[in-house]
């Protein structure tokens, strides 16, 4: 809990829970008067996902209430934005190119106003239809879900909002370097060689990724900053190699920047010792 603010809601939608939330009856679709405002998410920066590890991308916005409704019932209503691709209807109704909160919870400001934290949820697994396809790389729209529930807890109305604002969803990428050989004479030449894969959420497995610029980059001993020393391009295979003479003792990796649908790449880096 933050200081100075007292908990009003907290909320866990994970799975089939985060878009049966928004399954609300045709009958009950109305305007609820409830406002959110201020979203962020991922604090403004690419959500980027692999094959395997669930992704949790942050979240924060502000609730406004309507009349008759007060922060200090936070059971008479509840409010959250999610990610959708394609029709707001489709994805919420069915799961489908929907990504909803994983949790999130909400601290008062006033007695009609609340500011929210938590995260959006991503799991990659085949069971799950989150990132089922390289399509879905690309850019998200956001939505808000909006729900008011009488004094005896049967819902009152609730909606859903279309909101100009995306979120970009990314392929994670992954590098590798190694660098020959180990040490060298001063002013012979290193081979340094990598790979450069991307997750295929296909195929849930991490391909080669061919045709792509990768930066070489050089950190000499004793020193903190990693400098572009050349550049390469990936092969069919997704592999890199080069070339450069030795100079100083100092550690090797490759940089993939990405692009519009896959997420940076930096190897670990690999120390040769100059002699």
């Amino acid at each position: 809990m933050k200081t100075g603010r007292r908990t009003v809601a907290v909320a866990t939608l994970v799975g089939a829970l985060a878009f049966s939330v928004l399954n609300a009856p045709a009958a009950h679709a109305a305007d609820t008067g409830i406002t959110v405002s201020d979203i962020v998410i991922n604090d403004g920066k690419p959500i980027v996902a692999g094959t395997s590890k669930v992704v949790e991308p942050p979240i924060r916005f502000n609730i406004a209430l309507p009349p008759g409704y007060s922060t200090d019932d936070p059971f008479r209503y509840d409010a959250f934005p999610f990610l959708y691709r394609g029709s707001i209807t489709t994805a919420a109704d069915t799961g489908e190119n929907f990504i909803g909160p994983g949790s999130y919870i909400c601290y008062e400001k006033d007695s009609k106003h609340a500011r929210c934290e938590g995260n959006l949820y991503i799991d990659p697994h085949p069971s799950q239809e989150h990132v089922d396809s390289n399509s879905d790389a690309t850019t998200w729209k956001v939505g808000v879900s909006l729900r008011l529930f009488k004094a005896d807890g049967g819902l009152k109305a609730a909606e859903r909002e279309t909101r100009s604002m995306t979120a970009q969803l990314k392929r994670a990428a992954k590098a590798t370097t190694n660098a020959s050989p180990e040490p060298v004479t001063k002013g012979k030449p290193i081979t340094v060689t990598g790979k450069l894969t991307r997750a295929n959420w296909s195929t849930k497995k991490y391909g080669a990724y061919s045709g792509r610029t990768v930066s070489l980059q050089f950190r000499a001993k004793g020193t903190d900053t990693f400098k572009t020393v050349k550049k390469a391009t990936t092969s069919s295979t997704g592999g890199l190699k080069t070339t450069v003479t030795a100079s100083v003792d100092g550690s090797y990796r490759w940089v993939y920047f990405g692009n519009s649908t896959t997420g940076v790449a930096t190897s670990a880096a690999d120390y040769v010792d100059v002699r």
